[in-house]
């Protein structure tokens, strides 16, 4: 597929830009410094973007808006953002007439001199994204010798820095499987954390959204699996060579039944964190030492060790596991009330997530599911929720199907789990309020997006806290 190299390539081309997200504000200003003919489309409405339009249109921008905004399409380079599919409208006309077609993070990595780690996986990858960087940085910090940034679905957009990286820096990168449909690069280093079904209302259908997640690697990288991983697994035979398997459950290399070139491990042995190659073994951490409640934290620990082994102190692993908190919506403590601890999982959008947060947390627990539907199954998390809370409240768009998914698992009793529906999300976590007691914790873990109600996850979470710090001691 054809790609831009560098910049130049860039002058007194046409192109356009399909939605106007954060990360596309700065590709715009880099794409009419360059020399660029530049539109913008969008679905939005001139009121709905604000006061951009006018500022943009200054500068030689134009707009096309509104619900045919991806009509006619006729330009030389098209930046796609990621919600938006690479089939959708006149995409495939333009690219029969020879378009390029790219995207803001595409460029950013044809362009950058960093060395390029990536993540990407169903669940986990924030919070492995974040671990990745925060190694790396202090490892920077320390020896003053390179600089590491973070981006993609996380932090700023990397773009407008790329020109101030150096071949010694690193760029750690969380990448979604909409940014890696048409994405064709080799990063030094990349992990898929898991594949468990997921965005399959935007997907054609699973076989898709696996070859999106296998775009995150090339040939000569190396690639950190989770072994406990089907799919993911499967992926570790195909390869074979420059991998890193990593699990919580083996307890040593030769379990991992490994066979290649440039092939590694991480374990969990009793408490330690160890690393193997086959011949040598090392431990790189404690598990008891890690703040972050959960099983799947220390699968995030071991694919970040993985991916930054040999290029940090290991003695910066202990570091920062005795002092990270974890990422906010991430089973974020909110407070502690009668007797009652509230927990905001927001960024929880799939079952497994829900799953692996229900496993972190000990005692009795009431559970608020449900939100955007994105065609995935319910029948894990309604295993999960059966096997570990007292009540679930359902709500938003989901709330239906969870609920069948609940009366249909074999482990499902009325006598055992209290299932209650309130489409407002507010109703629902004040009936959270109102049916827990002390000793009980309170998770909002959805296992579903939040459009069908918010923004996003962070807005849903920042809801959540909002309510929940709004409480008084007093229930009635």
């Amino acid at each position: 597929m054809k790609k831009i190299n560098n910049i130049e390539e860039l002058c007194g081309k046409r192109c356009d830009i399909l939605g106007l997200g954060i990360s596309n504000l700065p590709l715009m200003d880099i794409l009419m410094n360059s020399g660029a003919t530049v539109t913008v489309r969008d679905k939005k409405s001139r009121a709905e973007l604000g006061d951009v339009c006018e500022r943009a249109e200054a500068t030689g921008v134009r707009f096309i808006l509104g619900e045919s905004y991806l009509d006619g399409i006729d330009a030389d380079v098209i930046f796609r953002s990621p919600g938006i599919r690479p089939d959708a409208g006149s995409i495939p006309h333009a690219l029969k007439n020879g378009a390029i077609l790219t995207s803001e993070m595409e460029l950013f990595l044809s362009l950058t001199k960093a060395k390029i780690l990536a993540i990407t996986g169903s669940d986990g990858k924030t919070t492995t994204t974040t671990l990745t960087h925060l190694f790396l940085k202090k490892q920077a910090e320390r020896y003053r010798s390179s600089r590491a940034y973070v981006g993609g679905n996380i932090g700023t957009p990397l773009l407008s820095e790329y020109s101030n990286m150096s071949e010694s820096d690193f760029s750690v990168l969380e990448l979604s499987s909409f940014q890696l449909m048409t994405a064709s690069f080799s990063p030094a280093r990349a992990a898929i954390t898991n594949i468990t079904p997921n965005h399959l209302n935007w997907h054609t259908d699973m076989s898709e959204y696996i070859r999106a997640k296998k775009n995150v690697y090339g040939e000569s990288t190396l690639l950190v699996l989770n072994a406990e991983n089907g799919i993911t697994e499967q992926i570790a035979r195909e390869r074979r060579d420059n991998i890193v398997l990593f699990s919580s459950s083996k307890k040593s290399f030769e379990e991992f039944s490994l066979s290649g070139i440039n092939v590694g491990a991480i374990f969990l042995r009793d408490d330690e964190i160890v690393y193997s190659d086959g011949r040598n073994e090392e431990t790189l951490l404690y598990a008891s030492d890690i703040i972050l409640p959960g099983k799947h934290n220390i699968e995030n620990y071991m694919t970040a060790i993985a991916l930054t082994y040999g290029l940090v102190d290991k003695d910066i692993y202990t570091e920062v596991a005795k002092t990270f908190g974890g990422v906010e919506h991430r089973l974020e403590f909110v407070r502690e009330l009668d007797g009652v601890r509230y927990y905001n999982s927001s960024i929880d959008s799939s079952p497994t997530r829900t799953a692996a947060a229900l496993s972190a947390l000990a005692g009795p627990k009431v559970v608020i599911c449900g939100g955007y539907d994105k065609n995935i199954p319910f029948d894990t998390l309604a295993d999960a929720l059966c096997g570990s809370v007292r009540c679930v409240i359902l709500t938003g768009a989901t709330a239906a199907k969870i609920k069948k998914a609940l009366l249909e698992c074999e482990k499902y009793s009325p006598d055992v789990i209290t299932v209650i529906e309130k489409p407002e999300f507010a109703d629902a976590v004040a009936e959270a309020r109102a049916v827990a007691v002390s000793g009980d914790s309170v998770l909002l873990s959805p296992a579903c997006a939040s459009f069908d109600a918010f923004k996003n996850f962070e807005e849903r979470g920042n809801r959540f806290k909002a309510l929940v710090n709004n409480f008084s001691s007093d229930k009635n």
